[in-house]
């Protein structure tokens, strides 16, 4: 995926540990703290900023990979060679979140969000396609070195 490289990726890894213990996403995203917070009164309900609760160093790591999809979608030279190898489905999940993470953050963007904001609303994303990645490679029985890349 964009924006994660090696280093990244091994430390998401050590943080995170199996990810086939969140049944959902959305818990995935809670542990990281990039989740809304919410403060409710009766009817009515209003958000504010990311819970930080969980892993600091896994959330900032997600942030800064995030970062990399305020450029346009395009696949790289530096991520051309990790796709080979991989199966089809894998490679298209990537695509797919690309596209919609860069779409995202240009949206944001233009709606007058400031970008560091935009950044942790693209993290948030980013790690359920995490999730759905990680899923994938289970159902396809892939070796955990492929399932890191």
């Amino acid at each position: 995926m964009r924006g994660i490289q090696f280093v990244t990726a091994v430390g998401l890894l050590s943080e995170m540990g199996d990810l086939s213990r969140f049944e959902h996403p959305r818990q995935l995203m809670a542990w990281l703290g990039v989740t809304p917070s919410e403060h409710s009164s009766g009817g009515s309900r209003r958000t504010g900023s990311i819970t930080k609760a969980g892993n600091s160093y896994a959330r900032k790591l997600l942030v800064e990979a995030a970062w990399s999809y305020r450029h346009a979608a395009r696949v790289s030279k530096q991520i051309q060679p990790r796709h080979e190898g991989l199966p089809k489905p894998i490679v298209d999940r990537a695509w797919d979140a690309q596209l919609r993470l860069c779409r995202r953050f240009r949206k944001l963007a233009a709606r007058g969000k400031h970008v560091n904001i935009a950044a942790v609303a693209v993290a948030r994303e980013l790690a359920g396609f995490i999730w759905d990645v990680s899923r994938l490679a289970m159902s396809l029985a892939l070796p955990q070195t492929v399932r890191a890349a």
